[in-house]
């Protein structure tokens, strides 16, 4: 049992938070195969607040931040993520997360939490000494959590990396210093800045923290099947597993951790069922997005839901060709058995 704020996780098997991917379609789908915790893309903490200071009679700017952070029925238990580098935006920004009172605000719920996210190794955010370029400023990120916790009821969990480079590698230091500064949780992600994705992430860092710090500590990072989840759990002695990149095109990962973790076997999923699943999820995106956008973001999902089908290239080059739901929905139904 992991216990966050008002939120128990019998299992502790959480999706995790990635930009242009985990929007409400896809936190849906996966919450519907047992996702136990979800969490949000992330918001930008200054977008958020400097979007407040927009004319109320502007009605043709539209917030294109806040719907990031919106929480929608069926959606708890549920983080929103935010990230910055100036601890009274990210403090202001999680004020008005956490009480619903921003432009835009369309949540439906408070959130469980507010996660800080101190782990994203894209360029444009780590340029702003935003993700994690904290990493290399423990004192900083410490301070912002001290902000954010101070400016919110509920829990303030962060995900971190386990450094910035091989050279650099201070999960251990940092996972303190946020714990000192009031963090509820911490995840760590088994790899440096520098490595981005590749090559194998090293849970030996998680298991250094876990032991080194008091609250819970999820791991992350190389769970592509429910036994890596296992793995993980027994290797770091984590509380809890976060799944990213595994979920993508196979929601059935969390059914089938859940299934191993309680001693059943793993269920074959029947190709008909990938094909039902891709077309409902592309059918949340547009009737959330609207069909152009719709379709267009669902692409790569729908691409990686194909992986494992006899003729995926052709099928994603099919799919990236079409302009209308009838022509995918005629795509996906003629893979059916």
């Amino acid at each position: 049992m992991l216990k966050i704020g008002n939120a128990t996780l019998k299992h502790g098997i959480m999706l995790a938070p990635m930009a242009g991917a985990t929007d409400y379609a896809f936190r849906k789908v996966c919450k519907g195969f047992g996702a136990e915790y979800l969490v949000s893309e992330m918001v930008c903490a200054k977008a958020l607040c400097y979007e407040q200071k927009i004319k109320k009679s502007i009605t043709a700017s539209p917030s294109k931040t806040a719907p990031l952070a919106a929480i929608r029925e069926g959606e708890l238990p549920m983080a929103v993520q935010i990230f910055g580098s100036e601890p009274q935006f990210m403090a202001e920004a999680a004020r008005m997360i956490s009480e619903n009172s921003y432009r835009g605000a369309t949540s439906v719920h408070t959130p469980t939490a507010i996660d800080i996210n101190m782990g994203c190794p894209v360029a444009k955010v780590v340029s702003n000494g935003e993700g994690s370029a904290l990493l290399k400023n423990p004192k900083l990120a410490a301070e912002i959590v001290r902000a954010v916790r101070g400016a919110v009821d509920i829990p303030v969990t962060v995900k971190i990396r386990i450094g910035w480079d091989k050279n650099s590698i201070n999960a251990v230091e940092m996972a303190k210093y946020l714990e000192d500064a009031g963090a509820s949780l911490i995840c760590v992600h088994g790899r440096t800045r520098e490595q981005q994705y590749a090559p194998s992430a090293d849970w030996s860092h998680i298991a250094n923290v876990k032991r080194a710090v008091s609250v819970p500590v999820i791991g992350n990072g190389d769970i592509f099947e429910p036994r890596d989840a296992s793995k993980m759990l027994r290797e770091t002695g984590c509380d809890g597993v976060m799944i990213g990149r595994g979920a993508l095109g196979n929601p059935w990962i969390f059914e089938n951790t859940i299934n191993l973790f309680e001693g059943r076997e793993e269920r074959k999923i029947p190709q008909n069922e990938v094909i039902d699943v891709a077309l409902s999820h592309l059918k949340l995106m547009i009737e959330t997005k609207g069909e152009r956008a719709g379709i267009a973001e669902s692409r790569k999902h729908l691409g990686w839901y194909m992986k494992g089908i006899r003729g995926a290239a052709e099928l994603r080059n099919r799919i990236n060709c079409a302009e209308s739901l009838p022509e995918i929905e005629e795509i996906l139904l003629s893979l059916k058995e």
